[in-house]
This record gives C-alpha cells, structure tokens and sequence, in this order.
C-alpha cells in the first residue's frame, strides 16, 4: 500500500506503523519496507521517516545496507527533549 502510495515521491513517512500489529505482521511490514528501501536505493531524493516506540520493528529495517544510524527522540529527567543519533548495530 505504501509503495502505491508513494511512488516515485521523495519521503515515506509512518507514523507507529506496527500499532495492533502482531509479531509476524510487524516483520512482514520490516521485511516490505526493506524491499522498497532496496528498490530505491538509487533514487537520491527517497526519505523513509518511521516514527515508532518498537525498538524491535526499528532495528528490523534499521539495518546496515540501508542506514548507518537511527534517530532517537528522549526526555531528560527535567522533561526537555533530547535528539541522539544511534548507531546501528555493526557500524
């Protein structure tokens, strides 16, 4: 769907996208994702954005011959918001 959706378009986003997924459903969709991560691998201007707390489904699609790191959103204990840049796994 999301493929039909975005064809040829610049960025991707998802918004919690394994909400009332199962386990199996969620890596069915990591495993899409990563197809249509490989199929534009070319394209210079394709963004994926996933915004999600699944830190499984993340590191699912979140992996070396895609990305080199991953962005983490946090709150300090004072409650202000803090942006890190994670490495992936084996970088």
């Amino acid at each position: 769907l999301a493929e039909t959706f975005c064809l040829n378009c610049g960025i991707l986003a998802l918004d919690e996208p394994t909400t009332n997924l199962d386990a199996d459903n969620a890596s069915s969709l990591a495993e899409a994702l990563k197809a249509i991560m490989f199929s534009r691998k070319d394209q210079e201007n394709f963004q994926l954005i996933v915004i999600t707390h699944d830190e499984s489904f993340a590191h699912q699609i979140g992996t070396r011959e895609h990305a080199e790191y991953l962005w983490r959103i946090v709150k300090d204990e004072d409650g202000h918001t803090l942006i890190h840049n994670d490495l992936i796994a084996g970088q």
